[in-house]
């Protein structure tokens, strides 16, 4: 290969990359629209794909009028990204959300759990996807494995039944949710969940004990100002207040519910350093978490308690 023609082909794999960051993007498919229509050549061929694919119809990657390599990261983004929005194109009771986590590309570091802390603003002792790690292995052989564990949203959840106050149920997509207005802070669905995925929101805050926090400074800055803005969990905004709900009640993941309804990626699988997270719908045949689900190294966590986890793993 000529200079002249490697530096073609970089320029070519630079576009392919600006392309699919704006699809990726807050702008969606209108920023990837204007982001096309300046560096690729075909930019018809690119629009009737984006088209397609937010109007629901089968669109895949291979529509795009460029190559794509299934093993660059980006491109893992984008399948997931046009399968989210084809997904919502269906009816919510149509939709089965689904995880999958290959620990294989897991390295532990912990970035999916600070995406999560910090798409959701949890307060101190709140963390909806915790990484557990574990040394395997005699010395000088010595490794370490990691497992991030979010909600593992079972299609038979214990945590519901046991909710005196109907306050943990399963929404019409499958995911278990909690009504943070209808939870009276009885914890029995933390003792009921065998995966000890849920967690309760004493108050706390980070700013607790320092001087923002006992009040001795003028106006509220940089942590303080952060803890004060609201969360948008389930969709709704809420004000983290004393006697308030979050406060006093059970939180878990859910699967960033307010993101996915508007065509977002949940936050931990945006963030994966090694595309990791997979997230998508598993009743579309044609979607990458389908693809993943169906492959013989996979498995889920304590099937034989019959909660039938919508999280998998890969090893």
């Amino acid at each position: 290969m000529t200079p002249l023609e490697k530096q073609e082909e970089n320029t070519q794999n630079s576009t392919r990359r600006d392309f699919l960051r704006a699809l990726l993007g807050a702008g969606g498919a209108a920023a990837a629209l204007v982001a096309m229509d300046k560096l690729m050549a075909n930019p018809e061929a690119v629009m009737a794909a984006v088209n397609r694919a937010a109007n629901g119809q089968a669109t895949a990657v291979a529509d795009f009028p460029f190559e794509i390599d299934p093993t660059d990261p980006p491109d893992v983004l984008l399948r997931m990204q046009i399968e989210l929005h084809r997904a919502l194109q269906k009816r919510p009771e149509e939709r089965r959300w689904v995880m999958v986590i290959d620990l294989r590309k897991c390295v532990g570091c912990h970035a999916c759990t600070i995406a999560c802390i910090a798409e959701n603003k949890l307060p101190p002792g709140i963390v909806y996807r915790p990484v557990l790690e574990q040394e395997v292995g005699t010395f000088p052989n010595v490794t370490r494995t990691f497992l991030p564990k979010p909600c593992m949203q079972c299609e038979n959840p214990p945590c519901v039944p046991v909710c005196p106050v109907t306050a943990t149920y399963t929404n019409e997509e499958g995911v278990v949710v909690v009504d943070y207005d209808q939870c009276i802070g009885c914890r029995a669905c933390m003792t009921a969940c065998p995966y000890a995925s849920r967690t309760f929101d004493f108050g706390d805050q980070y700013i607790d004990n320092t001087p923002q926090g006992n009040g001795l400074l003028l106006g509220q800055t940089g942590a303080a100002q952060m803890e004060l803005l609201p969360v948008f969990e389930y969709g709704r905004s809420r004000e983290r207040e004393p006697h308030h709900s979050p406060i006093g009640n059970v939180r878990k993941c859910h699967f960033c519910l307010h993101r996915v309804k508007e065509g977002m990626l949940p936050a931990c699988t945006l963030t994966c350093i090694g595309r990791a997270t997979l997230f998508g719908d598993a009743n579309d045949p044609y979607s990458l978490v389908a693809e993943m689900i169906a492959s013989p190294n996979v498995m889920r966590l304590k099937e034989e308690l019959g909660t039938e986890p919508r999280v998998y793993y890969l090893v």
